[in-house]
């Protein structure tokens, strides 16, 4: 008995032979049939099929398809899985491009993360280097490592979320041996440190060494349970080898520094991929630069880690980076990541980013790049571009990241199209919505990125503030009739106090008001005490000594010429 499936089959499949019988007699071509190819969904930008062999496919295929579908018996879709991803997250781009936070000074908010993360990759970004220092919320006995304004689980999980919606790929980093000042600062690890009376460096041999940092990398790791790589720092590890245990186990280990280092570097990084299958590790490349490939292929650290090589100058030493590359290919490491600085290497206190210095660095890098087919056996893993915001834990911050968003908008085009050229600039000005001049170190125009506020309020306050005081301070009734010596004996002639009242008060009352607004710029981005540390450093000193001209000349005017008296507060 005919069903009426069978019978909608049927005259389907009647449809279908006029309808192809038709096609294949008509010989008429429109001309925007001409134009049409048959293209994969996913390849939109490559270069289709010629047009003739496009329709020749076409045929075939429309008549097949609707033959095959008339025929083929009735299977029940496949249920779709609640919660899973519709599109997948592409994170196996080679060579890499990863943008590195540091988070030990000046953390920015969340909210503003979530409005530089598609920034990022618009720029060309593949993922974001995590260096979190005391911004993680650890918990248990390491609470005592947080920050005052350090990020809940709630923040971290909104942060990967915000990574995923970008397509960035997250890679967390955990000092394991260097640069934990903000660990051994607290009395509690005192012990623990490899120079008793300095906070930098770990002491390897120390039972409770190995514990802490364990510790300290398996929160981390499970708040990042996606994560393909992890990053355990462990460079300029200050001062190895100068504690009473370090200098016994040099004395029976014919001093070889080198080989305390691997020992402990082998048994965090075996630590962390046994933790957690298919993980991969990095890390910093100083401390094995001195160390001969063949005592690094004894450690076995080439089976577990992947070196990452950073160079931050201006004119970089491309010989020595490739030299650096053939002594790790020789040490057994299968890849290698470099790592260029987009802001944050250049001055310990650098206010504001020098544009060419970092072009400069990311072209030198970029000719390293291009001469990897020289090592055809290791395979070059990505890039991190570093953006330093301290130098370490104890020392000022160097430039914010809203400055240094057009210097990583150029370095990353750079890296994109392999030159900062007229591509690269007229990709970057769309973006950014202002245009980088290199030559002038600023990007004129407007901007419409985020943060572009505190961009430009930085910029006045760099080359406007110090100098406008000091031509203040240099006014001649100031420097003759207004010193520090006339204000602390409240000794002045109101006449000379006249010639330069009405001055300083209309240059205070401007800069009071620009201040409170950049105050306000900079609370919506970051915590108080960034806020707090960046006024201190770059404002107060000047305001200060504003205010106090203006208080003193104010009290002194009052006296009417008087002897002199010493200052009362």
């Amino acid at each position: 008995m005919v069903t009426k499936r069978q019978a909608l089959r049927a005259v389907v499949l009647c449809l279908v032979l006029v309808a192809a019988v038709k096609l294949l007699l008509s010989e008429y071509r429109t001309e925007r049939k001409q134009k049409l190819a048959i293209m994969d969904p996913g390849s939109f930008w490559h270069q289709g099929p010629n047009v003739k062999e496009a329709v020749t496919v076409h045929k075939s295929e429309v008549i097949n398809y609707f033959v095959n579908w008339a025929q083929k018996p009735e299977v029940p879709e496949p249920p779709v899985e609640k919660g899973a991803d519709t599109v997948p997250l592409e994170t196996s781009k080679v060579p890499a491009r990863i943008v590195h936070l540091d988070l030990k000074g000046a953390a920015p908010k969340v909210k503003y993360m979530k409005q530089i993360f598609p920034l990022f990759s618009s720029l060309g970004a593949d993922g974001v280097l995590l260096e979190y220092e005391d911004m993680f919320p650890y918990h248990g006995n390491l609470t005592i490592l947080r920050s005052p304004y350090a990020y809940s689980m709630e923040d971290i999980e909104e942060i990967k979320s915000l990574a995923k919606l970008n397509k960035l790929e997250l890679i967390p980093l955990v000092q394991v041996f260097g640069h934990l000042e903000f660990v051994l600062k607290h009395e509690r690890y005192f012990h623990l440190r490899e120079v008793r009376a300095f906070p930098n460096s770990l002491n390897p041999h120390h039972p409770g060494s190995v514990a802490l940092v364990k510790d300290m990398v398996s929160q981390v790791m499970d708040c990042h349970p996606d994560a393909r790589w992890f990053h355990m720092g462990a460079d300029e590890v200050r001062g190895l080898g100068e504690s009473k245990d370090s200098k016994n186990w040099l004395h029976s280990n014919k001093g070889d520094v080198g080989k305390m280092f691997l020992n402990h570097a082998v048994s965090l990084a075996r630590f962390i991929t046994e933790r957690r299958s298919g993980v991969r590790v990095i890390l910093w490349d100083d401390m094995l630069r001195k160390i001969s490939p063949a005592t690094i292929k004894e450690s076995g650290l080439q089976d577990l880690a992947s070196p990452t090589i950073w160079n931050y100058l201006k004119k970089m030493d491309t010989d020595g980076i490739g030299t650096l590359i053939s002594r790790y290919h020789e040490a057994g490491f299968k890849g290698v990541w470099f790592a260029s600085a987009f802001k944050g290497g250049t001055g310990i206190d650098q206010r504001w980013t020098p544009l060419d210095y970092q072009l400069q660095n990311h072209l030198s890098w970029i000719k390293v790049m291009n001469s990897m087919t020289k090592y055809p056996n290791i395979t070059l893993h990505g890039i991190l571009l570093t953006g330093w915001q301290r130098f370490e834990h104890h020392t000022v911050l160097c430039e914010l990241l809203p400055v240094g968003i057009p210097s990583l908008a150029m370095c990353l085009q750079s890296l994109k199209h392999g030159a900062f050229d007229e591509k690269a600039k007229m990709e970057a000005h769309h973006i950014l919505g202002c245009n980088i001049k290199v030559e002038k170190d600023i990007c004129e125009g407007s901007g419409a990125f985020s943060g572009s506020q505190i961009y430009h309020m930085v910029f006045y306050i760099h080359t406007n503030l110090q100098k406008e005081v000091e031509a203040l301070m240099k006014h001649y009734h100031i420097k003759g009739g207004f010193s520090r010596y006339h204000r602390k004996y409240n000794f002045a002639n109101p006449r000379i106090i006249g010639f330069f009242q009405g001055r300083l008060k209309k240059l205070l009352d401007k800069w009071e008001t620009y201040i409170e607004n950049f105050r306000m710029e900079m609370e919506g981005i970051y915590f108080p005490d960034t806020v707090e540390e960046w006024m201190e450093e770059n404002v107060n000193a000047n305001m200060d000594l504003l205010r106090e001209n203006a208080r003193d000349a104010e009290r002194i005017l009052k006296l009417n010429g008087q002897p002199k008296s010493l200052k009362t507060l």
